[in-house]
Parts: structure tokens; sequence; C-alpha cells
């Protein structure tokens, strides 16, 4: 159970301690006094997100802490070992948020992160709001409110189907790698022939594309070319070129080369400087004879390279990846050829596991129904000493068959939804098309009842629970308050004075202004003539009347009578 809330520093709590006491706590107060702020506070200890706007104003940081006793079989302990907590009989957990965006969370003084908070703080409160009105409307919650009732056993065959759709995961991801069934393996057979008959009609070579590129560089600048061999040819051999030029020099050097060895050399080199100009012009000369463009060459080069592309785009960047690509879907081909046994074998495995998965469902269809029977009709029961007389409330199941098997989930195939019929010769409709506010609240309160028995968690919160009800059926929802909080810790924001006077402990949530300016929430724990005074002011009397007073007193005397 929750024993002791400090709060610094949230919204208007500057500073507040309350210690909760066992049985049924109610909170009251005037509307805008801060009864939010004190459940946004326990939220916020139990793990909800942080928001900078919870921040008392001037200040740079807010703070909440919140001591937990715990009941020597809770399940909290086993979730501490794993998290290498040391478990006491008083757990207390600690939440700081700074105006950064910054925070910390402790648990025994030992840091956790939120969602490691909310792992131990799920096993310790239930809390209810006027959201989970709509968390019901939901039909997929309606389903897990029927497991959880269900129990154990419907965990247990969650379990089953689990193993079986891991198996048909198995199956699928095997039968993928040899092309799916026969459909889709034919059809992988063809992509893959046809990608390797592209590839192999492509007829690469290595170096090909190259060798390619380099003939249509030369083909597009073949003019360039020509101009630069013609002009080369003209420099060497023409009139006044380099050849008249050596063999000028030759001449003048061949009158003095008798008069000294070193003049008889430069002749020598001048000459072989001769020989080798004059083959350089020869093979200028003849390349600029032989070369010639041929637009038939020119347009096989560029449909060739637009082959080697195209098969490239497809299939990889380069002949090598091309290759390799081909190898493989060529293997990919050999298997797929002669899988047949192999999938035969895996469809066969899939069909009896879709098989046993519709049993298992089924089962659990079953279980469920039988659960949700006996469930609707507590709740029923329940609904109607809440004066909800001709109350019908009963779950509807859609049906389903074998051929629906492959599309099961761990919850199975069901699919379902709670009727409601609050007036006799009415017919039964979800829950959406025709509950009342007043109508969803004491549904709420009906099924927690009946919940309360099977559910580990020891503190309820109910935010206005009450909302949209009064008279006779405000004496019977707190009549069933007090019936939870003989085994269950209950902590409720009300604004009725039945609720109010069947507490085993009263809070009163105030504003006030201190004498700086500022503006306080102030929550104070009721002592019994103050308890008398409060309901006296919930009932709407006057503070000082005698009958308010007395009125006041026979509801406590009539809730106590009703606890005892």
């Amino acid at each position: 159970m929750l024993n002791r809330l400090t709060i610094k520093n949230v919204a208007l709590i500057d500073s507040a301690e309350i210690e909760f006491g066992e049985g049924l706590n109610v909170l009251s107060g005037e509307t805008g006094a801060g009864k939010s702020v004190l459940l946004d506070s326990i939220n916020f200890a139990l793990g909800a997100k942080a928001d900078k706007s919870m921040i008392r104003h001037g200040e740079s940081e807010c703070f909440v802490s919140a001591c937990f006793l715990l009941a020597e079989d809770s399940p909290v302990f086993s979730e501490l070992a794993e998290m290498g907590i040391e478990g006491e009989e008083e757990m207390i957990v600690s939440r700081r948020f700074r105006a950064d965006g910054r925070g910390d969370i402790k648990i025994n003084g030992s840091p956790v992160n939120a969602t490691m908070l909310k792992k131990i703080t799920s096993h310790l409160v239930d809390v209810h709001g006027q959201s989970e009105h709509f968390y019901l409307l939901n039909e997929l919650n309606q389903l897990k409110v029927v497991d959880k009732f269900a129990g154990d056993a419907v965990e247990g065959l969650k379990g089953k189907i689990s193993e079986i759709l891991s198996s048909l995961r198995e199956n699928k991801k095997r039968l993928f790698a040899l092309g799916g069934d026969e459909k889709e393996r034919g059809r992988r057979i063809d992509i893959l022939k046809f990608q390797i008959d592209e590839i192999e009609n492509a007829q690469l070579k290595e170096g090909e594309e190259e060798e390619l590129l380099a003939k249509r560089l030369l083909i597009h600048n073949m003019e360039r070319i020509g101009r630069a061999l013609s002009e080369a040819r003209e420099a060497l051999g023409g009139e006044n070129g380099v050849m008249d030029c050596l063999r000028a020099a030759g001449r003048c050097l061949a009158e003095v080369f008798r008069f000294g060895e070193e003049y008889a050399s430069l002749s020598e080199r001048l000459e072989s400087v001769c020989l080798e100009a004059e083959d350089i012009s020869e093979t200028v000369a003849a390349a600029a004879e032989d070369l010639s463009f041929d637009e038939n060459e020119a347009d096989r080069v560029e449909k060739r390279l637009d082959v080697i592309r195209s098969v490239q785009k497809k299939y990889g960047n380069s002949f090598a990846e091309v290759m390799k690509f081909e190898e493989e879907i060529a293997e990919e081909l050999d298997v797929l050829q002669h899988c047949d046994e192999e999938s035969e074998k895996l469809e066969k495995s899939t069909r009896e596991l879709c098989k046993q998965l519709y049993a298992l469902c089924n089962e659990l269809t079953i279980l469920r129904k039988a659960a949700a029977k006996d469930f609707c009709a507590r709740v029923s029961e329940e609904l109607k000493t809440l004066n909800i007389k001709n109350a019908n409330f009963c779950a509807e199941f859609d049906s389903y068959g074998e051929e629906d098997a492959p599309r099961a989930t761990q919850n199975g195939l069901d699919s379902m939804r709670f009727l409601f019929s609050a007036n006799a010769g009415e017919p039964l409709k979800p829950l959406s098309k025709v509950i009342s506010g007043g109508e969803m609240s004491r549904l709420m309160l009906a099924i927690k009842t009946k919940m309360s028995d099977i559910n580990e968690i020891d503190t309820y919160i109910f935010d206005e629970i009450d909302a949209g009800i009064s008279g006779n059926t405000a004496r019977v929802v707190a009549e069933k308050f007090a019936d939870i909080a003989k085994k269950k810790q209950i902590i409720a924001v009300s604004h009725l004075a039945q609720i109010s006077a069947m507490a085993d402990e009263n809070f009163v949530i105030s504003k006030t202004e201190t004498e700086q300016g500022k503006t306080v929430t102030r929550v104070s724990r009721l002592r019994e003539s103050e308890k008398i005074a409060e309901i006296v002011r919930l009932v709407g009397g006057e503070k000082d009347s005698a009958a308010a007073q007395n009125l006041a007193g026979e509801l406590i005397k009539t809730s106590l009578r009703y606890k005892k």
C-alpha cells in the first residue's frame, strides 16, 4: 500500500507530506483547489511522463517521494532482485525533475530509469481516472479485461500459440528461401532463367568495356587527331621543316669532322637524330594516311556499350560483379529446380501447424467465452446493486473458421466486444453506442469490484469515478468502495458526501494565499469534527446549521454500521 507521499514544488503545492491509511482514503475539496495536482504527483512517482509545467512557478525543480509498504508475497521483490536492488518491507520511490528537462529516479536509493520504475509500480497501484472510460470503449482492451479475469489458463494457451506462430514464421522463412509455394517458386524460376539468359546473351568479356571506351574516345576525337598529325608531318618534312634543318646542320658538321674527334662525335650524333626524325616523319605520315572515320564502327561501339551498361545497371557495376551475380542466381535456380521434396515437406508442416493453431485458438475462444459469461454475469449483478436494476451486460464474439488460422496472432483469432443495456426491453448494443457518463462510472466500479479479488495490486486510485451520480446511487457506490477497501487500499477523489462519510481517512485539499501574495495548495488530514464540517460543505449546508451537522453525523453513523 501507499503509506506516505512527499511533494515539493509541484504546481501550486510548495510542500506537502501525506500519510495514507489502510482502507478507504477520500480526498475532497472545492473545484480548482488542486486535487488533480495531487493525483499528478502520484502518477509522476509511478512513472508518468514528466512535464516542465509541473514545476512550481519560480522554482528550478520539483520532487516527489512515495513510500510503499510491501506484502511478503509481493511480486515486486523478484522484480527488484532482477534489477540488482535490495528489497525491503518499505520501498521508497523518489523522483526529481528539473526545468532544463533532466531528472533522476531512485528506488531505495538506487538509480533507475522510467521503464524500470513503471515495471515496479505496475504491481503496486491501479489508477482509474476519467480517461479509463475511453480505454474500456476500445474493443481490444475489452478482450484484455476478459483475459485478465480468465487468469493463467489464457496466458498458458497464448504461450502455446506463440510457439506455433514462431514455427510458422520459421517455415515461411525457409519456404521463402526455396521460392515460396509452388506458384511463387515457378515465378521465381522464370525470373532467374530470364536474368541468366540476359547475362549470357550479352557475352560480356573482361576488359571489353575499357577497350570500347578507348575506341569511342578515338572516334569522337578523329578530326582533332587528323589535324594534329597533318601539322606534325608538315613541321617534320615540309619545306624548311625539321628534316631540312637537320640535314643542313649535318652538312655543316661534315665539313669540320676531320679537324677533331669532338666534331666527329657531334656529326655522328646528329646523323642518328636525322635517322630518328626521318622514321618519326614516315610514321606520322603513315598514321595520317591510315586515319579514317568508319560510321558503322562508331555505331557498333555505341550499341555494344549500351548492352554492357544495361546489364551492369541491373546486375552489377562491373564485369566481376555481374559474373558473381550470375553465379549466385545460377546456384539459386539449381536449388529451386530440385527442391520439390523439401518444399512439399515444409508446406505439409505448415498445414499441420495451422491445424494445431486453429485448435488452440478454438480452445482459447471456449475458455474466453466461459470466463466472459461468468464475468459479465457478476458485473450485471453488481450493476443491479448500483441502481441499474435492469442492467444486462454480456460479451459478443465474432465467429471464424480454420481458413482464418494464417491471420492468427498471439491473442488468437478472437474479436469480441462488450454489449450493454440499462433498461428493460432495450436491445443490447456496444458500450460506445448506449452508455451514459453515470452508467459508465458505475460499470467501471462494478468491473473494479469483480477484478479486485483476482488482482495482485494492493492500491486502487479513483479520480472522480462518482461523476454523474447522486442520491441513493451515491450511497451504493460508497458501499462498493467499502467492499473493495476491506482487502485493498483505495485513494479516491470525490465530491460526494456519502463517499466522504464512508472514508476511513479523510483529506481536504484547499487553496490559500500566503503573506507573500502567492497561491498555495494545502492537504490536511481531518479529525472527526472536521470530517463532519467537510460533509456539511459537500451537502451544501450552512456550517453552523444544526440540521446539516446532524445529517452529516447520521451519514457517518450509517457508514460505520455498513462497514461493521
